[in-house]
Formats: structure tokens, sequence, C-alpha cells
């Protein structure tokens, strides 16, 4: 029997290809979604829901599907939603396979995100089995964070120019001092402290997920008053961070990522005192936390804006690109030495990314 021209004429699935436009779109889908299983997350725990499913990966011992009840659909929803997300992830690993170019940075980090919302699911499936142990939801939140941050990470480096990793002078290059980048590392181990602090103060507080929640035996108000004093100290980093910026005439965009992080981390301290003075309202921990998932995403933006990745041309997949991308004037490669945007002397477009 003979073969449809439809059939004849389909383009097998590893053939396809993924341009480098289109996986950046599909990046910086994978931060938002990622930000929302935290939010999400947090939802369960304010609204008392976290043992809603008492069963994993079931609802209950009967049904895979919740019952008819408020918290039971709510932690399930938040299951459905990590569910979607870690199919997502898969889907963001089989683009970063088939991008043309392809990228070791962007495949090696898509894959983590994959394994990582794969190891998501099995510490909720212990949060659980251990009936909201308080190390273990902070661990799980933590965990959720650092999936974030590989995420904006990703994100990033997908509006990247392409580059020949083959050549030394691909090596990203700073666009200020020494003394600028050790701060901002600094800014990023501050925060990495605030978060962590962050979520001893929410293990030790009222809202635990179940009113039968263990919690742990810390005076609440000694932890706030310590993760009140590591934001300050955050905030403080953020200020000399600007000031040594703006003294040593940094770029307009690298000024605007580190105002952005300073309006984020004022808010954070201004929502965090408000829920401190009234009690931890349900709304304003809401709030705390989808601010928290903004200044990681802020934070890490800011950091790596520090650098402008020269642009190469590379040679194209045949499959999407036809002939040699080097032989067409319009390839950012193809920046004279002279340019305004090129390194000097080097000839090659460089790119902050916006």
């Amino acid at each position: 029997m003979r073969s449809s021209p439809a059939s004849s004429t389909a383009t097998p699935w590893r053939a396809r290809r993924v341009s480098p436009e289109a996986f950046r779109r599909i990046a910086v889908v994978s931060v938002w979604a990622i930000a929302l299983t935290i939010i999400s997350g947090a939802a369960v725990r304010l609204t008392g829901s976290g043992l809603g499913c008492p069963d994993w990966p079931t609802c209950t011992a009967t049904s895979v599907a919740a019952p008819l009840h408020v918290h039971a659909w709510i932690e399930f929803g938040n299951r459905l939603i990590n569910a979607f997300v870690t199919v997502a992830s898969i889907g963001a690993l089989a683009a970063a396979l088939l991008r043309s170019p392809k990228r070791r940075d962007l495949t090696l980090l898509s894959s983590g995100l994959v394994v990582g919302l794969f190891g998501e699911v099995a510490l909720g499936a212990l949060v659980v089995e251990f009936k909201l142990a308080p190390g273990l939801v902070m661990a799980h939140f933590l965990f959720g964070i650092v999936l974030l941050a590989d995420s904006v990470v990703l994100s990033y480096l997908a509006g990247t120019p392409d580059r020949d990793v083959g050549q030394s002078t691909s090596a990203p290059i700073a666009l200020v001092g020494r003394a600028q980048i050790a701060l901002s590392r600094l800014l990023l181990a501050a925060l990495a402290v605030v978060v962590v602090l962050g979520t001893v103060v929410t293990s030790t507080g009222p809202h635990g997920g179940s009113p039968t929640a263990s919690r742990f035996g810390f005076s609440l108000q000694s932890v706030a008053r310590l993760h009140g004093t590591a934001v300050e100290i955050f905030l403080g980093i953020t200020i000399v961070a600007l000031w040594n910026l703006s003294r040593t005439a940094a770029p307009r965009l690298v000024m605007r990522r580190a105002q952005i992080v300073l309006v984020a981390i004022a808010a954070q301290a201004g929502v965090g005192y408000a829920q401190y003075f009234n009690g931890d309202p349900v709304a304003l921990v809401a709030v705390h936390v989808a601010g928290a998932s903004l200044l990681v995403i802020a934070s890490i933006r800011f950091y790596l804006g520090l650098w402008a990745y020269p642009a190469f041309p590379v040679e194209p997949t045949a499959e999407l690109d036809g002939p040699s991308q080097a032989a067409r004037p319009s390839d950012p490669g193809a920046t004279t030495s002279t340019g305004s945007t090129g390194a000097p002397g080097t000839g090659r477009a460089l790119s902050p990314t916006s």
C-alpha cells in the first residue's frame, strides 16, 4: 500500500528544530510556572489544607481525585499544578535538545529542572507521609527556590547570543569592576540567608498547613527578629552596592536592575514588619511569599546582568537555517570592529541581554 503524500513528507520529530527565540519563550514560561508552584504550595499551607489529601500519589486510600471538600481540592489542585509544571519541564528539556544550534549550558540547566522537579515530587510525598513535619516543609520550599533560581538562569542565558565555546574570547565580559562583582556576590549570599531564616520563621509560626501539624520549638519572636536583622543587612548591602555602582558609572541597565532589587527588598521588609505586628494575617503572608519569589528573580537577573556576552556566528542546522549564517550580513557576529555595540577590535557584537 502506498503512503499518502502527507505521511511521506512528514518531518520526523528528531529532525525538527526549535529556534533560539522559541526556546527563550519556553524558558521564560518555566520561570513563572515554577513561581506559581511556590505560591500554590504556600496557599495549601496558609489555608490549612496540607493534609487535605492524606495519601500520595492518590488523594485518599480509595480515590485518585479529591473528594468534594475545600481543603482536599486545594491540596489536590496544588498537586495538579506541580504535575503540569513537571511535564512542561520535560518539554523544555526536549526543546533544549532540539534547539538549533544546540547549547550545552541550556541543555544542562533544562536537565536540572527536570531532575529537580521529580525530586520536589518525592519530597512532597515525604511531607505528606510525615504529616507536615516542619523540617520537611521547610526543605520543600527551599528546594522550590533552588529550582526557581535554575529557571531564572536558564531564561536569562537563553536570551544571550549563541557563541563559539571553543574560543577563549567567547567568555562573558564584565561590565563592572571586581569590587562591584564581589559586593553583588555578597548580596546573593545575604539573600540566601534571608530566605532560609524566613522558612524557619514560617515553620515556627501559626501557619503549619494543618491544625495538627508540629512546629519548631523556637521562640517565634526570637527567630522573627533574627530574620528581620538579616533583611536589614541585606538591605544595607543592596544600598552600598547601588551607591558603588553609581559612583563607578555602571551601565544604565545594571543600575536599573539594582534599583529593582532595592525596591523589592524594601517592599518585602515593609510587608514582613506589617505581618509581624498584625499577628501573621494570611493575606500578608501570601503577599510575602510571592514577594520572596520576585526578589529571588530580580536578584539573580541583576547578578547575571553584570556581564555582557560576545556574539559569534555559529554553524546552523541545515533543517532550520539552510545556508551558513556566517555569510549573512545581518548576522550579529558580522558587526565591524568600529561598531558602537562591539568589543573594540574583536568584530563581535556584545549583548548584556534585556
